[in-house]
């Protein structure tokens, strides 16, 4: 290769790397009781208080051990990364239909109504294995927030 190409490529990968790393992720509150924040840290004053274990948010900016998150109705501010997990949830956002196998054709176990926390067991194709209080069974990924982006 040629050095012209090389200085070509190598500011196209490094711009490529970094728009990769930049993306939002998913993960969970990790309490019953979290503080979010104004600002990244705790000199800053709560803007409100998630009382929901298990509430999956995205993280769209971080500073220091400080992560901004957003959660599914566009609340955002800021929470400490100690108050917060890897992310196994989603939030059910239009009724839904829960089955016993990964297909319309199966028995309907339950209704889930909007705004539902749901356990994510595993996804394949179009549909995830879930499980939400006394019930367990498929629902279609359509309407599922909180999911990894793919």
């Amino acid at each position: 290769m040629t050095i012209v190409r090389l200085l070509f490529i190598i500011p196209f990968l490094f711009f490529f790397n970094n728009a990769i790393s930049n993306e939002n992720y998913y993960l969970s509150l990790k309490y019953n009781k979290v503080n979010v924040r104004y600002g990244p840290g705790i000199d800053y004053p709560i803007k409100f208080i998630y009382k929901k274990k298990n509430f999956p948010v995205e993280i769209v900016d971080k500073k220091e051990n400080f992560r901004k998150i957003e959660d599914y109705k566009k609340n955002s501010g800021w929470i400490h990364i100690s108050q917060l997990k890897k992310n196994q949830n989603s939030i059910v956002l239009s009724e839904k239909v829960l089955f016993k196998k990964p297909t319309k054709f199966s028995e309907a176990l339950a209704l889930l109504a909007p705004g539902r926390l749901i356990e994510i067991k595993k996804c394949d194709g179009k549909w995830c294995k879930i499980s939400t209080l006394k019930y367990s069974g498929w629902v279609t990924k359509k309407d599922l927030w909180g999911l990894k982006k793919f």
